[in-house]
């Protein structure tokens, strides 16, 4: 390696790198602002990470910047590490150099005040109030569109920050197979005889006993605490700044633990991936999960196949109960089992079942795209909301609240990001075929409780190559195939059929 390159990729690293800094600054307020900050702070706050953003899209869209990523994208003697980010950084340049900065700077500042407006509107039920704000966002990612270019949908674009490669006419397949596949399963569902009991869930459960509870599965989990903590918050998220400070929130609701329980799971997986990023990678764009469907695929992958697993709770339902005050102390295990994989209907996302879920997803999807193409308008969400809601899942919000309102990803602009929950589902179906071929005794792990080897094969396979590999790259290598919904229809047509027997 010539004294030159050898230069040019350390200044890299060194940009790179604060760049990072400027990010884990912005990570940190967003958790401060989504957790423990007081209300009358919120614009402020807004106006500091919009100052923070605008450094980092100034280093980003740098002549210096620049200079690195030709010269290394166009040099043979730099490591693999240093050529995967300048290709990432290249892309990330190509689009945000086109966005004025000031432009730029002023979406930062809207999307941190629209979502402590959201939070307001949720709690009220009161989307009029929320209106404005979305309307601007919107326009936003139109403007910005505009400035990227797009072939075939719009909605590609977007679709393209949060699971790369993935287009409409891909999603629009995959889906529609989904979507097809669940319909029986909900009706063999719905017109069963064999309803699981669950009035017993519902009993107060104290808030300080399910933080206890979360804490011990997050330990069995193997998240790792010197890495991290738990917070509570309005809607759970998993913060990662770097491997050696990863946050998981979660939501306590004592008239339901289960919100808590598997919204903890949920957001652990999330960030066992993040603290299992192969140390390599520290300081650079890589140091991160490769996209949001790998990423989900993490989260429900925990949550479902291990969490609503019955070995899982053969495991786990004694330490449930000495924290639950006897809530659960006459109820046997298969009841227990049986209530929290009740499927059916329901307002709620993050409180849906496995079956329902991802017809949740998919009206998003389809919001977002009619939204993106100019086909609805902003004024109509509701209603078309609640219009799919009846349609797909037989149920329509009493008010916005639980309706349109419920999720905040739209409130910080995160449009194209929801089909990574659909797609998430069915990669970690991919993965646990090709898990449960080298670990065949998988079932065995998660009945004795000794989740570590489960853990060490994710991290093997997906979570030390961070962004090193792209996401198509870790699917086809860990599975063999693309993207497949027929393992996840399998998985719950057998489970579903079993519990309802139908």
């Amino acid at each position: 390696m010539t004294r030159d390159v050898k230069q040019t990729e350390q200044q890299f690293r060194q940009l790179m790198q604060q760049m990072d800094a400027y990010n884990q600054a912005i990570g940190l307020m967003n958790w401060d602002l989504r957790t423990k900050a007081p209300k009358k702070g919120a614009e402020q706050r807004s106006n500091a990470l919009g100052t923070l953003s605008t450094e980092v899209f100034k280093i980003q869209t740098s002549d210096e910047m620049k200079a690195y990523i030709d010269e290394i994208l166009e040099s043979d003697d730099v490591s693999p590490i240093s050529k995967r980010s300048a290709e990432e950084l290249n892309k990330n340049y190509m689009k945000m150099k086109k966005i004025p900065e000031e432009e730029y700077k002023e979406y930062e500042i809207l999307a941190s005040q629209t979502e402590s407006v959201w939070a307001e509107a949720k709690e009220n039920g009161d989307f009029s109030s929320f209106q404005p704000y979305l309307e601007k966002i919107i326009d936003f990612k139109k403007r910005f569109l505009g400035y990227w270019g797009y072939e075939g949908h719009p909605y590609n674009t977007l679709l393209d920050d949060y699971e790369p490669g993935m287009t409409v006419d891909t999603l629009d397949n995959v889906f529609t197979e989904l979507r097809d596949g669940l319909t029986p399963l909900v009706e063999g569902v719905m017109h069963s005889d064999n309803k699981p009991e669950t009035d017993f869930l519902f009993t107060t459960f104290p808030k300080a006993n399910q933080e206890a509870f979360s804490l011990d599965v997050l330990n069995s989990m193997q998240y790792d605490f010197e890495a991290g903590r738990l917070d509570e918050t309005v809607h759970p998220f998993a913060l990662n700044l770097n491997p050696y400070d990863v946050r998981v929130t979660t939501k306590y609701d004592e008239s339901d633990f289960r919100t808590a329980v598997f919204g903890t799971i949920h957001e652990g997986g999330h960030a066992l991936y993040e603290q299992n990023i192969s140390e390599e990678l520290l300081g650079t764009v890589l140091c991160g999960g490769t996209s949001m469907g790998i990423h989900e695929s993490q989260s429900l992958f925990w949550e479902n196949f291990v969490g609503r697993h019955y070995g899982f709770w053969e495991n786990h339902y004694d330490k449930l109960k000495r924290q639950a005050n006897g809530q659960f102390d006459s109820i046997p295990l298969n009841t227990f089992y049986k209530a929290i994989n009740e499927a059916k209907p329901s307002l709620i996302r993050i409180e849906a079942d496995e079956m329902t879920y991802s017809l949740h997803v998919i009206l998003r999807y389809e919001l977002e795209k009619a939204i993106i193409s100019g086909d609805l308008q902003v004024q109509d969400l509701p209603s078309a909301w609640n219009e799919k809601m009846k349609e797909y899942l037989g149920v329509e919000p009493p008010h916005d609240g639980v309706g349109v309102l419920q999720d905040v990803h739209w409130a910080f602009g995160a449009f194209g990001y929801f089909p990574s929950y659909a797609l998430g589902y069915i990669y970690a179906a991919q993965f646990k075929n090709a898990m449960v071929k080298d670990l065949p005794q998988f079932d065995d792990y998660v009945q004795a409780g000794n989740l570590a080897p489960i853990k060490e094969w994710l991290t093997k396979h997906i979570h030390q190559h961070g962004s090193m590999k792209k996401p198509v790259d870790i699917l086809q290598d860990v599975t063999g195939e693309g993207t497949n919904p027929k393992p996840l229809l399998a998985y719950l047509s057998s489970k579903y059929k079993e519990l309802y027997q139908f």
